[in-house]
């Protein structure tokens, strides 16, 4: 795996974590009641879910659609067809600048323990279409043929590493940095940013050739 290939990857999937979501809605829920641990016991489980979704992708999917090129098509088509969709639905946001999800976060009415934070973090990822999607369709784009599946979880730690850079200092000075996450500017940058390399890979994806 090149040096191209794994900043190629952590473009967008710094992209996919920096869009309004709801990792950003939890934490802005957890943080202000049960403090910076609980924040990033959340951010623990989004990584834990994370490498779910990846092995997922690198060895069951995979396989599966090695087995038939009828289930690779169907696959192929219906991954392209979301990323594009994700991507004109971020063009749409960006040209309307619809304001941030984080604006309408109430914070959580009772402190969460670790555990809990843990949880609620790792199933807010594992049970987001979003990242299971973005693993699906986008993932296999940056798996060369052949290569071995620690380089592939090489990826995912990338994918986990960023989304710690991006929520850790925002779980640190929440206060100072969700005034940055809110700005209507950035996030008109970025959902028009995302939009278009999103549209992008899925017409990437949608001429991908088993």
């Amino acid at each position: 795996m090149t040096a191209t290939t794994v900043l190629a990857f952590a473009a967008m999937a710094a992209l996919l974590i920096m869009s309004p979501g709801p990792n950003g809605v939890l934490i802005a829920k957890t943080v202000p009641t049960s403090g910076k641990a609980a924040g990033f016991a959340n951010i623990g489980g989004f990584a834990v879910a994370f490498f779910v979704h990846g092995t997922f992708a690198i060895f069951g999917l995979s396989v599966l659609v090695l087995q038939s090129a009828n289930l690779f098509l169907a696959v192929k088509l219906v991954g392209a067809a979301y990323l594009i969709w994700i991507g004109l639905k971020a063009l749409l946001d960006a040209w309307r600048g619809k304001p941030a999800d984080l604006l309408k976060v109430l914070p959580a009415r009772r402190p969460r323990t670790l555990a809990k934070a843990f949880g609620e973090g790792f199933l807010t990822n594992a049970l987001n279409p979003k990242v299971a999607m973005f693993y699906i369709a986008a993932f296999p784009q940056f798996m060369a043929q052949g290569s071995s599946p620690m380089s592939a979880y090489l990826l995912v730690a990338v994918h986990a590493l960023l989304n710690l850079a991006w929520f850790g200092p925002m779980v640190l000075l929440f206060e100072r940095l969700s005034k940055v996450a809110r700005d209507g500017r950035l996030q008109r940058y970025l959902k028009g940013v995302t939009g278009i390399v999103f549209v992008g890979f899925g017409l990437k994806l949608a001429t991908l050739r088993a």
